[in-house]
């Protein structure tokens, strides 16, 4: 491996507990190089399972955070100037294919439609990324994938994957776990109680059922594990959760207090 990667190595073991095949299913597109579209709401861990299996396969891995204002640039490098006069700098992206790493592009669909496209050579049987200002073609190392991901309740018409993009990935669906393995998850991640993270389930559970009825989104595991955390600290649970899973997802008097009282049913 190239020392350049050296720092996107993970080298403590992330803690993901399966909840279906997925890892199976994705060690099997890692073993053909398949690029993977993850799909699922936000916090459910979506970028956890991309952390684990990186380590699981012993890759590094470089991660964008997609926006609005993300240019091709910002993906693929630029010329720049310095005290020798100009140099070209790769971005994460060819960064990842030349060197071979897995490159997890988070939340793609918040780059424009225009960026995302420099992704379609590197994701068939081609596996380039053409560097056009700099007059280069890097073919993709042998270890190099690419992975994106997106919440799909979030998306609009106008704020979509393409369909020319999304038929080049394979795909896993993605959800808040079940009762009982959202609990382990949020007890393993604060060090709270069963019965606490049993309790927190249940009210991310009960604002889940609001969503589409007052909510954009529910409850995230995430967000329960904030949760845990500052009960974990001795904060009063009540007061953690207000800070943490209902003053974060509404500014609604209503819905708060309509969740404020789920807390208060639970604590």
């Amino acid at each position: 491996m190239s020392d350049i990667l050296s720092q996107y190595r993970i080298n403590t073991p992330p803690y993901y507990r399966p909840v279906a095949d997925e890892v199976t299913l994705f060690q099997a597109a890692y073993s053909v190089r398949m690029p993977m579209m993850l799909k699922g709401p936000t916090g459910c861990g979506k970028t956890r399972f991309v952390e684990y299996m990186a380590y699981t396969l012993g890759k590094p891995l470089v991660t964008v955070a997609c926006n609005e204002d993300m240019t091709a640039s910002d993906l693929v490098g630029r010329f720049l100037l310095d005290a020798q006069g100009t140099r070209w700098q790769d971005g994460p992206l060819a960064l990842a294919a030349r060197h071979g790493a897995i490159c997890y592009l988070d939340e793609v669909v918040e780059a424009r439609q225009d960026t995302t496209v420099v992704i379609h050579p590197l994701t068939d049987n081609r596996r380039v990324l053409p560097l056009e200002k700099k007059g280069e073609l890097i073919r993709a190392h042998a270890d190099f994938q690419l992975v994106i991901s997106y919440n799909p309740g979030y998306q609009s018409l106008m704020k979509d994957l393409k369909q020319s993009t999304k038929q080049r990935f394979g795909a896993l669906d993605f959800n808040y776990p079940e009762h009982a393995v959202e609990a382990e998850i949020v007890a393993h991640e604060t060090g709270v109680a069963p019965d606490i993270a049993d309790k927190l389930v249940s009210i991310a559970e009960r604002a889940r059922n609001l969503k589409g009825h007052g909510l954009d989104e529910g409850i995230s595991t995430r967000m329960l594990i904030y949760a845990g955390s500052l009960i974990a600290t001795g904060v009063e649970a009540q007061n953690a959760c207000r800070v943490t899973l209902v003053r974060p997802i509404t500014d609604d008097p209503d819905m708060r207090d309509a969740l404020d009282a789920a807390v208060t049913t639970f604590f």
